[in-house]
């Protein structure tokens, strides 16, 4: 009970002081003060990254059994209108952004790079299922990965995934846009020292001292 009191004054007090600021009778440190807390600066490139990774346009495009899962993306159980990118268009000129959903074959390959190529910049494209990443279980000389004929921002595992993984591959290709990348696995767990080292090939294979510097034994 005293937390929703002293939320309620907070509220109050902050209605009080924007009245105050629309009449023009702050002045001095609280003008400054009230102005700082209300103002948000930033660059013109940052704002229209911002804008991109929250407005993305998907193409209407699905090529075998995973376009089922992607439909699913709009339905109300994943709901990613919720991230601006529900509104898939049907003309490559009004998407930026090419999920493909499926196997593709080797005669299939040039017509998907052509609606890529229609697509005004910037573009982006997510590889959907096995099939589209590795070739999955149609591992044979008839189907070819996306990533061999065009350019991939990010793979999505599985035969099919499901649209919850769909959506997370979309809000990675946010981050990207927004160009604020996910910290890699080396920096989260601080294994940033223990690569392997690759020396010369001719010479024997020996022990790697995945220590840090600071780490070492002093009678090494």
């Amino acid at each position: 009970m005293e937390v929703i009191r002293s939320d309620m004054s907070d509220f109050r007090a902050r209605g009080i002081r924007a009245r105050d600021a629309l009449r023009g009778d702050l002045e001095g440190e609280d003008l400054e003060k009230y102005v700082e807390e209300r103002v948000l600066t930033t660059t013109l490139e940052k704002a229209l990254n911002w804008a991109r990774g929250n407005a993305i346009f998907p193409a209407t495009f699905g090529l075998a059994c995973c376009a089922i899962e992607m439909m699913t993306l709009v339905s109300g159980h994943v709901d990613i209108a919720r991230f601006g990118a529900e509104a898939f268009r049907g003309s490559p000129r009004q998407s930026d952004l090419m999920i493909i959903s499926g196997r593709i074959s080797i005669k299939m390959a040039p017509i998907v790079r052509r609606i890529y190529d229609q697509m005004l910049e910037p573009k982006w494209a997510i590889a959907m299922g096995a099939c589209s990443s590795s070739m999955g279980v149609f591992n044979n000389y008839a189907i070819v990965p996306a990533d061999k004929f065009m350019p991939i921002d990010v793979h999505v595992p599985g035969c099919p995934p499901r649209p919850e993984a769909v959506m997370h591959a979309i809000l990675k290709l946010r981050q990207m846009i927004q160009d604020d990348p996910a910290m890699g696995w080396r920096d989260r767990y601080q294994a940033r020292g223990t690569e392997e080292l690759v020396g010369d090939p001719s010479a024997a294979p020996t022990a790697i001292n995945v220590l840090r510097p600071e780490e070492e034994s002093p009678d090494a």
